[in-house]
């Protein structure tokens, strides 16, 4: 049985492919079009996974895609009827897009699939649909490693519901409650994220890593004006202040006066405006979700959560739920956003429509809270590591850098750790492209940058040198598993870089009297730990666990790197630029060493130093062909 899932037409298109229940491939479009975000049907993610289990169109027994056009169509015409005449514009602009094409969704989709087609008379597969929510939360629960548990799902929208409540079960997920649209705890941190300059679906991040420079002076007067929270978590929004449900914008001139001024102007100087607001949001979100999980605990009484949507990769959130929630262990999805859709849609056809039982491959084994069993009796969930994407092979990797005269070293696997490790301990940085790709936002040690995270200047370096963003984005460390315990307050694995944990105060360094007096970006350069490179103003970090069941290579990489230092982590960044998804292949992989200041890059064994390589041109690199493996 084999079911290809598919999210496309908002952001993150992506697709992914279960053969007997068992996820075998996902990618998104992103990164094959080289398009951030790409909404477009996913054309080459539905190649990658269909060539990459052998299969053609004719062996898919389903296809099912992550939303219900129709209900959000109902749900769009209801808001612009609700609001009418404001909001006429925004509707001119969506509704010929609607009428076109997502209306006929199914009409629409057919017509992609004919693509795959080895035989054009041949019968397209089955095509189901499953709502956004609930391909979120089946995305959340049926790869966890967990039998029964509570399921939270949190995003901007869906086709009606923001924020739904689930109990998942061996044969079923049963639906608990929901708030709907236009109330959205995803769409209230959004316009934050709007508000300060930052892009929607995209600089949520830059608002959460910006959050510790601030103070929450805006908590109190968020709390009065845009949102109406109960003690049980459910919530309203004041939308006299927002423009999202009938504009082109996410705020509305009230919220200008609330906030003393207007939006930052996107690439101007962050002021500590924008430094406070992004306090306050964060410290207003965590609340939020604490009251959620704790009366969703109150009611189902199960010992287990999982969480979805794009608001469950607050990793900081996320990291509040497992030191003060009630639940004992937490799973969360590493492809928690809409690209998780897809995955989520045929797991849901598998166990729900198809009624196949949820297969335990784990015992559990530890009564630690934890986001995963991992490391300890091997892969316990089903998302391998979350390395789903295609790899290629040496052949493929060395046939390129032969073809553009590129010079590069190739060494033995004992070899290669060791002659890396060796790189990292004295300073360099290195691009590390191994193994399959990613799915999900996280570099996970396989398109990663990797640095040496005791150096004080390594920050600096890679955001501006390397990474060309913001000077006050952190980095995570990615740290051998076993060790984590020893330098972070965590007592569990964290594979998928998606919690937040303080390092240990043994590890921490004191600030002075005139350091201490210092507000925002001031503090930018203070050291605040031995391993100044992952440690955030406020001393915590985002952290992956690294499993030698999961990435051998890495781990050994890690290892030998703690033999040379004494350090068991390294500084782990993904392996792009600003504004460019990960890179996929390895061209793209050595075009951005090139473009960029890294110093060195590894291609599976092929070790490249940047003083040995040709002369570079940009125009020349991008005319040039060569094959995507």
């Amino acid at each position: 049985m084999n079911i290809l899932g598919i999210s496309a037409y908002y952001h993150d298109s992506a697709a992914a492919l279960l053969q007997a229940g068992r996820l075998t491939a996902a990618a998104q479009e992103e990164r094959f079009s080289r398009q951030k975000h790409d909404p477009r049907f996913p054309s080459r993610a539905i190649q990658f996974c269909l060539e990459n289990a052998q299969l053609s169109l004719e062996n898919i027994d389903y296809v099912v895609f992550y939303d219900k056009p129709l209900l959000k169509f109902e749900r769009l015409l209801e808001t612009y009827l609700a609001y009418a005449p404001r909001g006429f514009s925004s509707f001119l602009q969506s509704m010929p897009i609607w009428l076109k094409e997502k209306l006929y969704l199914k009409t629409v989709l057919r017509r992609e699939l004919r693509q795959f087609q080895t035989n054009s008379k041949s019968p397209l597969p089955r095509l189901l649909f499953t709502e956004h929510h609930q391909a979120h939360a089946a995305s959340a629960f049926y790869p966890s490693p967990f039998q029964t548990a509570a399921i939270l799902c949190l995003d901007g929208v869906g086709e009606w519901a923001t924020t739904s409540a689930w109990l998942g079960t061996e044969q079923q997920m049963i639906p608990q409650w929901h708030i709907n649209f236009p109330h959205s705890l995803g769409l209230l941190y959004s316009a934050f994220t709007y508000f300060a300059g930052f892009k929607v679906n995209s600089g949520e991040y830059k608002l959460m890593g910006l959050a510790p420079y601030g103070q929450p002076r805006y908590v109190q007067t968020i709390l009065d004006n845009l949102l109406d929270l109960k003690e049980d978590g459910s919530f309203r929004l004041n939308l006299d202040y927002f423009n999202y449900t009938v504009g082109l914008t996410m705020t509305h001139a009230r919220f200008e006066h609330l906030f003393d001024g207007p939006p930052r102007s996107p690439e101007s100087p962050v002021t500590q405006r924008e430094m406070d607001l992004a306090c306050s949001i964060q410290a207003v979100t965590e609340e939020v979700i604490l009251r959620l999980v704790r009366t969703l605990y109150q009611e189902l009484r199960v010992k287990q959560l999982c969480l979805a949507g794009g608001v469950a990769l607050n990793c900081v959130a996320n990291g509040r739920i497992l030191r003060e929630g009630p639940f004992e262990s937490l799973w969360i999805q590493p492809a928690a956003g809409d690209a998780g859709g897809a995955l989520g849609a045929a797991y849901s056809v598998w166990h729900e429509y198809l009624k196949q039982p949820k297969i335990s491959i784990f015992s559990p084994i530890s009564d630690l809270k934890t986001t995963s069993y991992q490391g300890q009796e091997g892969s316990v969930d089903h998302m391998q590591g979350s390395y789903l994407g295609p790899k290629s092979s040496q052949a493929a990797i060395r046939g390129y850098l032969e073809q553009i005269g590129a010079p590069y070293h190739s060494f033995s696997e004992t070899e290669l750790v060791a002659q890396v490790a060796q790189l990292l301990a004295d300073g360099q940085v290195v691009g590390w492209f191994q193994g399959r790709m990613e799915f999900g936002p996280r570099a996970l040690g396989n398109r990663s940058i990797l640095a040496d995270p005791r150096s004080p200047k390594m920050q600096s370096t890679l955001n501006l040198k390397i990474k060309y963003r913001e000077s006050f984005r952190p980095f995570a460390p990615s740290i051998l598993a076993e060790r984590v315990g020893d330098y972070f307050d965590l007592n569990c694995s964290s594979p998928y870089m998606l919690l937040v944990a303080y390092v240990k105060e043994s590890w921490r360094l004191s600030l002075n009297k005139e350091q201490q007096s210092l507000f925002g970006l001031e503090k930018l350069h203070i050291p605040h730990s031995h391993f100044p490179a992952v440690t955030h103003l406020d001393y915590s970090a985002r952290i992956q666990t690294v499993h030698q069941s999961t990435n051998l290579r890495y781990y050994a990489l890690l290892k030998q790197f703690e033999v040379l230092t004494g350090c068991p982590m390294l500084v782990n960044t993904s392996f792009n630029v600003r504004g460019e998804p990960l890179v996929c292949t390895p061209r793209e992989a050595y075009q951005c060493f090139m473009r960029t200041e890294m110093d060195y890059l590894v291609l599976e064994n092929c070790v490249l130093s940047k003083q040995q390589q040709p002369r570079w041109s940009e125009k020349e690199s991008w005319q040039q062909t060569f094959p995507l493996d």
